[in-house]
């Protein structure tokens, strides 16, 4: 997911994206430690994904409490 994508949703929308990541993640590390993981690569695009919206509600929550 790019940030331009992220940033184009709605505070909704980056919640509910951001638990569906958390729970991929953790299926993710279920998938490692048994050996099951075919695409490791993943493991690295979900946690840069739950950082970039992480970034952009944090930001927005900045903006919103200094106005």
């Amino acid at each position: 997911m790019k940030s331009v994508d992220v940033r184009s949703k709605s505070e909704d929308e980056l919640k509910e994206e951001l638990l569906s990541l958390r729970k991929e993640s953790f299926n993710l590390r279920f998938q490692t430690a048994s050996g099951q993981l075919e695409n490791t690569a993943r493991v690295r695009e979900v946690r840069r994904d739950i950082a970039r919206i992480k970034t952009v509600l944090n930001e927005r929550c900045l903006v919103a409490t200094s106005s």
